[in-house]
């Protein structure tokens, strides 16, 4: 199992859990990256980040509805993970999926009108945030249940395998998944049966209010696929270039070996669990070194371009106004995409007709006369 860029374990406390310090950033550099793909990689974090800031605003706003989480800080994850997958390569994610519906190739303008429970959303406006799906882009959930994705992933492998195909499922979830049943039982089958799925596990320190100490008896998670034999990777999830290159060769290695695996990036989650989550289970330091510019993965990527000459102060102006300007459009485009049509409210509820369905509306008599 590698251990890369391993989070420092501070001293025991009276308790037994063990202590967070604080992380060294452990950059990986450019590597002799062409500049134009260390830009596309930085300006797709960069859109990630202001679209997920516009959506929050939209939600304070009431314009978006249910439950809503971000994928703030956790930018240069996203992007590494989406960049070592093929178009034809499978996505399923939890719930924090907005960044992965547009890194899988999803059109914003749709993820925003899905976000906001629109027509012209990914989903016809019934996902909402937390169920991002597109057959095309291959990106199939956007799951609410902690760890129902994964059952569905290693079905999905399944198939791959049954086929003959040389496709690759990506699971993404968060570290709180890997105490769920469904995490034994779908790395269990995947091992045994030597399924083409890459399992990834986004580790921000806290499972909801509960730190990964305090609700894992491993908690290096990587190492957490060694009872089924599964071979585990960690990987500094604020270093872009780091993440790409780990995920592309697990993924390979998936493909031509016909075999999982397991991924744990470890990043810092900018906000609490949800929009509406004030974090108060994190102390003021906790949330100042979620916030600081040596773990903000933006700023860390921004000063590695600006100090290789690719990045200017021009260069940077003219990404940062279109980035604006097209999250503008997406919003734009979501606030005057019409709302479902009451009449539809059952449309999607089975895939094909199912005999005596009833479609009885809130308001109808139980009984027809």
């Amino acid at each position: 199992m590698a251990d890369t860029a391993k989070p420092k374990s501070g001293s025991a406390r009276s308790s037994g859990t063990r202590r967070r310090t604080s992380r060294k950033n452990t950059s990986s550099g450019l590597g002799g990256e062409k500049p134009e793909v260390l830009l596309d990689h930085y300006r797709q974090m960069l859109f990630i980040r202001r679209f997920e800031e516009r959506t929050a605003q939209a939600y304070t706003q009431a314009r978006i509805g249910g439950y809503c989480h971000l994928n703030l800080g956790e930018e240069a994850t996203v992007v590494g993970l989406m960049s070592a997958l093929k178009e034809t390569d499978y996505l399923f994610t939890n719930y924090r999926d907005h960044g992965y519906a547009i890194g899988k190739g999803m059109d914003p303008k749709r993820v925003m009108a899905e976000l906001y429970g629109r027509s012209d959303g990914v989903a016809k406006g019934w996902g909402g945030s937390m169920h991002m799906y597109d057959t095309a882009t291959r990106m199939l959930g956007g799951y609410g249940i902690v760890g129902g994705q994964l059952p569905l992933a290693t079905g999905a492998a399944l198939a791959i395998s049954y086929r003959g195909g040389d496709e690759v499922v990506m699971c993404q979830m968060g570290d709180g998944t890997t105490n769920i049943g469904a995490w034994h039982e779908s790395l269990n089958i995947a091992k045994l049966w030597n399924l083409p799925v890459v399992f990834v596990v986004i580790n921000n320190f806290t499972g909801m209010g509960t730190t990964v100490e305090m609700s894992s008896a491993e908690p290096d998670l990587y190492k957490r696929g060694a009872a089924f034999r599964i071979e585990g990777e960690r990987v500094d999830g604020r270093d872009v270039l780091a993440v790409r290159e780990a995920a592309s060769r697990l993924v390979e290695r998936a493909r031509k070996e016909q075999t999982p695996f397991l991924l744990e990036a470890w990043s810092y989650r900018q906000k609490g669990h949800s929009v509406v989550d004030p974090a108060k289970y994190r102390t003021d330091e906790q949330r100042d070194e979620a916030r600081s510019e040596e773990n903000d993965p933006i700023l860390v990527f921004d000063r590695q371009l600006t100090e290789a000459g690719i990045l200017t102060d021009e260069l940077r102006d003219e990404i940062a106004a279109s980035v604006k300007a097209e999250v503008a459009e997406a919003a734009e485009f979501a606030e005057n995409s019409p709302h479902p049509d009451v009449s539809t409210l059952f449309d999607y509820t089975y895939a094909t007709p199912v005999p005596n369905e009833s479609r009885r509306m809130p308001a109808d008599p139980v009984f027809a006369e």
